[in-house]
């Protein structure tokens, strides 16, 4: 079987699980539906090895598959890239999306939306490896909104539920936000370079790296600045940086099985990934990483010190994926492409992992998500205890854990880093590793060990929708059935090891060969590299160096408050009430937003009613009127009030006046 009979395979199995699922579930029912929908995965990441493998051994693919239509010289194609970056992370997308396809059959066992929730999921993977196996915008685009399609679809999956509307839809315009940056982007990208293939555009950069644009009054702006500034506000939405962090915490509505999915492991690495992908561009801007590098900084501290007030188990593990993206970030803005994408790497297989255990100890405390309503799991469950603690300590940069290399690299990346701003993220992320080692054994602390809470907890939420674990309340609580920890177990293994064997091939070796690209003048990899002497050598020096030791402070000084002096966070609380007030209120940004952008559509809204309907158009002719009836007959088909008729609608209109364009040249 030729090779590129696999690339083709591997998207494409996911989305015919997708189909079945979601088309015929009610007919083939459960067992069928999760069958064919794990199938589909699974097969997409055998074929995903056999690619690894394939690019290991030195072929590389670049080329279309389909053209979707010509316009003059511009073609708008669906085509492949296979290379190592492409390769590094299908693996990661499969094998992560395998183990929560596996575990949804236990978590979502109850649930009356089974089917339903297996076609999004599976849709999911689709979306994401049809844009990381991208070799053009166009593709990078449709793969882009799939995700976030998706994501609406799965966070709001809970439809009586509230909050979780609420949630899908801050998540959908929040990434709205920033798609709009992404596409003025790609589209300043067609405008200068004519093309949207990205090895015509990677290789007609360094030409265009001196080039002005004007945009408003006759200041002159870099073109590449501002490319690559456009590019990173869809970055920014997607990977949920600040300002625009604010729907990632929210989407913890979604059932957990999706939180560990798409909200640590996939899609907010997307931005990530892209901004890898992307390098040839963004190394001919040094604003364009400086602003990017504090932007990761501000992520990687500030949403880090929330993690520490929050008592719902899911949010905590939101907001440390929050500050590992900003990490991520800062890395990227250091020129230290392949550590981002190292991190990228070695986070999902953790987080996913927290995610899941989180959600094994939310179906053992028949969903109750509290932290408060906990405590001494650790004889019940002990192998969601173990991998918890596996997970944690991953995060944390124990040595030797997956974590700790590529944590450790983004600290020295950034120290080395001569751009401006280097210095506040230096501290940020320093400053973050102490704070993230504080909450993550708090949670854990509070969670595992100390004495039992769960008797006390008052199922005053056994779960909104009705579902709880086989009706059988207020027991002990016990371990959840194989279908959940045996993903656990499977994510485990790669959160202990995978950082020690992969270190040196992706970092030092040339195991990105061309994939990344970095400019002559940003050295911090080669001096990086001066500094190596082995993954062993790394992680024995690791206990002279200051990050290890903030880290130890962290997890002991959580071990003091939470297991013996509770009392003190208690009084800390009272004492600094304001400080408490402006974490447990998110900084005010939800408010913030509310007020100036809401508010303010709100009132435009108005205004154009009352000057534009009553005053214009309720004065004129009754002809008119007849006639706006009639139009309006037919318009209100379209206007149901689903959001996603509108996404519907407007890609249709894009593919519509794309088409028609295309026939008038």
């Amino acid at each position: 079987m030729d090779m590129q009979m696999l690339y083709l395979i591997v998207p494409l199995a996911p989305l015919l699980g997708a189909i079945v699922a979601g088309f015929f579930g009610k007919l083939i029912g459960r067992t069928l539906s999760h069958v064919v929908a794990i199938a589909g995965v699974a097969v997409s990441l055998a074929a995903s090895v056999l690619v690894f493998q394939d690019v290991l051994a030195g072929h590389t693919y670049n080329g279309s598959v389909y053209t979707w239509m010509v316009l003059g010289d511009l073609r708008f194609e669906v085509g492949f890239l296979i290379d190592s970056l492409t390769t590094m992370m299908m693996l990661v997308v499969t094998f992560v999306s395998l183990m929560v396809h596996i575990y949804t059959i236990g978590y979502m066992h109850d649930d009356p939306g089974y089917q339903r929730f297996f076609s999004y999921i599976s849709l999911f993977t689709f979306s994401m490896l049809m844009l990381v196996m991208s070799n053009n915008f166009l593709q990078l685009f449709f793969g882009w909104e799939a995700v976030g399609l998706v994501s609406y679809l799965l966070i709001g999956f809970w439809y009586t539920k509230e909050t979780a509307i609420y949630a899908n839809l801050k998540a959908f315009l929040v990434n709205r936000v920033g798609d709009f940056g992404f596409i003025l982007g790609i589209g300043l990208v067609l405008a200068h370079f004519g093309s949207l293939d990205y090895a015509t555009v990677f290789a007609k950069a360094p030409e265009l790296a001196n080039e002005t644009i004007t945009i408003w009054f006759d200041t002159p702006w870099m073109l590449m600045s501002v490319i690559g500034i456009l590019l990173f506000i869809g970055a920014m939405g997607k990977s949920a940086q600040f300002p625009l962090h604010v729907w990632l915490p929210d989407s913890m509505e979604g059932p957990t099985p999706i939180s560990a999915l798409i909200h640590a492991a996939t899609m907010v690495t997307a931005g990530i990934f892209m901004v890898a992908r992307m390098s040839p561009l963004f190394e001919l801007s040094d604003t364009a990483l400086s602003f990017i590098m504090i932007i990761g900084a501000i992520t990687a501290l500030f949403m880090g010190f929330l993690g520490m007030v929050q008592n719902d188990i899911k949010r905590v593990v939101a907001y440390s994926t929050l500050s590992q993206l900003g990490y991520m970030t800062v890395a990227l803005g250091a020129s230290a492409y392949s550590v981002a994408v190292f991190h990228l790497m070695t986070h999902a297989f953790f987080k996913a992992l927290l995610f899941l255990a989180a959600g094994s100890v939310i179906i053992a405390m028949h969903h109750n998500q509290d932290i408060r309503y906990m405590g001494g799991l650790k004889k019940y469950m002990p192998i969601t205890w173990i991998t918890s603690l596996i997970g944690s300590l991953a995060l944390i940069g124990t040595p030797f854990l997956s974590g700790f290399y590529s944590k450790e690299s983004i600290i020295e990346a950034v120290k080395l880093s001569t751009l401006p701003g280097a210095d506040i993220a230096y501290w940020a992320v320093l400053i973050g590793v102490f704070v993230t080692a504080f909450y993550s054994f708090r949670m854990y602390f509070l969670v595992f060990h100390g004495k039992e809470r769960f008797h006390n907890a008052h199922h005053h939420d056994a779960d909104s929708h009705g579902q709880d674990d086989h009706g059988h309340h207020g027991g002990t609580p016990h371990e959840t059935p194989w279908v959940v920890t045996g993903p656990l177990l499977a994510l485990a293994l790669p959160s202990l090891a995978i950082g020690y064997m992969t270190i040196e091939p992706m970092l030092f070796g040339d195991f990105f060969g061309n994939a990344i690209y970095v400019a002559d003048r940003h050295p911090v990899m080669v001096e990086l590299n001066q500094h190596f002497h082995g993954a062993m050598a790394m992680g024995l020096h690791a206990v002279t160096t200051l990050p290890f030791w903030l880290a130890a402070a962290g997890v002991g000084l959580s071990a003091f408050f939470y297991l013996k002096r509770p009392d003190i966070p208690a009084a800390i609380q009272q004492r600094f009430s304001f400080i408490h007030s402006m974490l447990v209120n998110k900084y005010w940004f939800d408010e913030l937003y509310s007020k100036l952008f809401a508010g303010g559509a709100r009132l435009l809204g108005a205004g154009l009613w009352r000057g534009g309907d009553q005053a214009i158009i309720d004065g004129a002719v009754n002809g008119t009127a007849r006639l706006v009836e009639r139009a309006a007959r037919l318009l209100r088909a379209f206007q149901s009030g689903y959001i996603y008729h509108y996404a519907f609608a407007m890609l249709i209109g894009v593919f519509a006046l794309v088409t028609w364009f295309a026939r008038l040249n």
